[in-house]
């Protein structure tokens, strides 16, 4: 009998709020590696906010998700079998393989990763994409300096979790955004920020700028901003001038909602530097972020907590609760 595995692809593209009849669970055949090709079997599936964007048949900085096809996303997994001299069986491997069980590869793209002293989940997180997009923001775009003041929303995020902790490992005071009190107190007190806002009890403009205010007293010199809305409206409010701004995220507006901005004046009269980035870009970065994040995961001085799914049936509803915030730290799928 022929061995199968699990994938999910796009089914239907949503309107509004991301249901579970958008997805489609398929059974496939296990494909044998032909020449120069490599078959993983994937351990751990990451789910990231940009996979939302990818669903919308839109103009934007990558192809849309085709409908059909397995959904895109990061993997790691296990060399299973291997034609290419370059990887051989056992070797511990990140991909992009998409929400499945099984990859088949040429190579292109795929990185030995060693998990003698990084977990292999670890190189999804703080030690894989989240983690270099925390880092190249902070460091290239709001290029912290020791005594100023860094903010960060969803701060209890893969992402956000990891800026915070570089900003305090540059000497700067660690201002952090996130939903719901124990979030917040995880914060602060498990990696390490000076404060944190609960955006739950300051949904308008105005008490999230007053909140700001108690926390960074000397205004805010660098702001990661992954979500928008309230979180950057307010945060634009108490920007130092000359501020720097890396803009990574727009979580309030996934769904096709409008952002305003109220203190868009902020940008001008506070002479302001506002950078979006996506990391793929940056690829010429992420050795030196790689390493730096990796040895920190490994000594204990980078932090993170994980969420997982277990499971490939499960990805659709922990991707659904990943947007409305209901994961906590970065949200893996485990298949193996």
């Amino acid at each position: 009998m022929t061995a199968t595995y699990q994938r999910i692809v796009l089914a239907s593209r949503p309107q509004g709020w991301v249901t579970p009849e958008n997805f489609r669970l398929e059974r496939v055949p296990v494909p044998a590696p032909g020449p120069g090709q490599v078959l993983v079997r994937n351990h751990y599936l990451s789910l990231d906010p940009y996979m939302r964007g990818r669903m919308e048949e839109s103009k934007s900085y990558a192809e849309s998700q085709k409908l059909g096809e397995t959904m895109i996303g990061g993997t790691v997994g296990v060399v299973e079998a291997s034609n290419n001299p370059g990887f051989a069986a056992g070797d511990t491997v990140l991909g992009m393989f998409g929400w499945q069980e099984y990859g088949l590869s040429d190579g292109t793209g795929l990185m030995k990763v060693d998990t003698r002293a990084v977990p292999m989940s670890a190189y999804l997180g703080a030690v894989g994409m989240p983690g270099v997009t925390a880092w190249y923001g902070l460091n290239r775009i709001c290029r912290p300096k020791a005594g100023e003041t860094v903010l960060v929303s969803a701060a209890s995020g893969a992402v956000g979790s990891v800026v915070g902790q570089l900003a305090k490992h540059a000497g700067c005071r660690a201002i952090g955004i996130a939903g719901g009190q124990e979030k917040c107190d995880y914060v602060v007190s498990e990696l390490g920020f000076d404060a944190c806002i609960d955006h739950r009890r300051h949904g308008d403009v105005k008490s999230m700028a007053r909140a700001l205010r108690e926390a960074a007293p000397n205004g805010i010199d660098g702001l990661f901003e992954n979500v928008g809305g309230v979180c950057l409206d307010g945060a634009l409010a108490c920007m130092n001038p000359f501020g720097r701004i890396a803009l990574c995220g727009l979580i309030a507006g996934y769904n096709g909602q409008d952002i305003a901005i109220h203190h868009v004046r902020a940008l001008l009269v506070m002479r302001l530097e506002l950078r979006g980035f996506i990391v793929s870009d940056h690829m010429a970065d992420w050795p030196q972020a790689l390493t730096e994040l990796g040895r920190g995961v490994a000594t204990g001085k980078i932090r993170y907590r994980e969420t997982i799914a277990d499971g490939l049936a499960a990805a659709p509803e922990a991707f659904i609760g990943l947007l409305q915030g209901r994961n906590f730290g970065k949200q893996l799928v485990k298949l193996a």
